[in-house]
Parts: structure tokens; sequence; C-alpha cells
């Protein structure tokens, strides 16, 4: 019988080029975002809510929050696997973790799909 020990996130290659990838969106989406504060004269709430009533604002914010949640889910969970030693308390943080992740989903699909 082989007895496996349970450290390290050991996933390699592939999320490290997903963190990358996700950190580029969220950088075009910050970029974005910060230049409409800057060019747009005025800015005020009726500002900012025509400007996500425009629907590829509402698909860009989408996929930009999908990759931050997928870059934060990526990095806490090598941080758990990295430095909880105790199996249990791994799958606790793990869980509460993932939770936290889709109640922030649902909550920005409501917000930015949500009524107008």
């Amino acid at each position: 019988m082989v007895n496996r020990h349970l450290t390290g996130a050991h996933y390699g290659l592939r999320d490290w080029l997903v963190q990358r990838l996700t950190a580029v969106v969220i950088l075009f989406y910050a970029a974005a975002m910060i230049a409409f504060l800057l060019l747009a004269v005025g800015v005020s709430f009726e500002g900012w809510k025509a400007l996500f009533s425009l629907v590829w604002v509402k698909v860009l914010t989408t996929v930009s929050m999908l990759a931050l949640l997928w870059h934060a889910w990526i990095g806490m969970r090598d941080i758990w696997m990295d430095y909880i030693k105790p199996a249990g308390v791994r799958i606790a943080m793990h869980t509460l973790t993932a939770l936290w992740l889709i109640g922030s989903l649902v909550y920005m699909i409501k917000v930015v799909w949500g009524a107008q």
C-alpha cells in the first residue's frame, strides 16, 4: 500500500498560464474602467447606468469577473495546499473559498444583468 502525502499544489504550467491570462483580462478591464473615469466628463450615477446598459459592457464585465474569480480560485487553492497541512482543515478552506467565490459569481450576475 502506498502512503500518499497531500501537500503542494503541483498543477504546474497549466495553472501558471491561466494565472497570467486571467491577469491580462483583469488588467484590460481595469484599464478600460480607468480610461472611462478619466475621459468621461462629470461622471455621475446616470453615466455609469448608461455605460452598464450596453450589452457589450455587460459581457466584458462578466468575462472579466469570471477571470477574476478563476484567478482567485487558483491562487487561494495553491495557498491552502501549500501552507495548510492537516487535510481536514485544507478541505474546509477549499470548501469555504469555493462557496465564497460561487456567492460572488451569483451576486455579480445579479448586479450586472439584473433589472435596470
